[in-house]
């Protein structure tokens, strides 16, 4: 089975989101589907965007698998933005979360450390 995925995130103060979303996923958006709207392609078919939505920003909860989750955090530090928390799971698994200025959270998780 093949999946697409387009996960969206509101936010009332979309300038600042751009930036914010732009030192977390370390570039520009892929593209601008209209005024209010960017999307990054964060996988092949994969997607995150950030829509200018004030009566729903701040509630998104996503989390992304990555497999070379020590490299995107030391990335994500090097632009300026650092963790809001950091958990290991009783199966090693850990996560690694950050918060946007709205307070929507994003987790990068990873595979425990070998």
């Amino acid at each position: 089975m093949s999946v697409d995925l387009f996960a969206g995130i509101s936010v009332s103060d979309y300038p600042t989101a751009l930036g914010w979303y732009q030192k977390l996923l370390g570039g520009p958006p892929a593209f601008h589907p209209n005024d209010v709207e960017a999307v990054w392609e964060v996988a092949e078919h994969r997607f995150l965007y950030v829509e200018h939505r004030p009566a729903h920003a701040g509630h998104a909860l996503i989390t992304l698998f990555v497999d070379d989750l020590e490299e995107r955090v030391a990335g994500i530090s090097s632009r300026g933005l650092e963790p809001a928390k950091r958990e290991t799971y009783e199966n090693g698994v850990r996560k690694i979360t950050y918060v946007d200025p709205e307070g929507n959270e994003i987790g990068l998780g990873g595979a425990p450390l070998q």
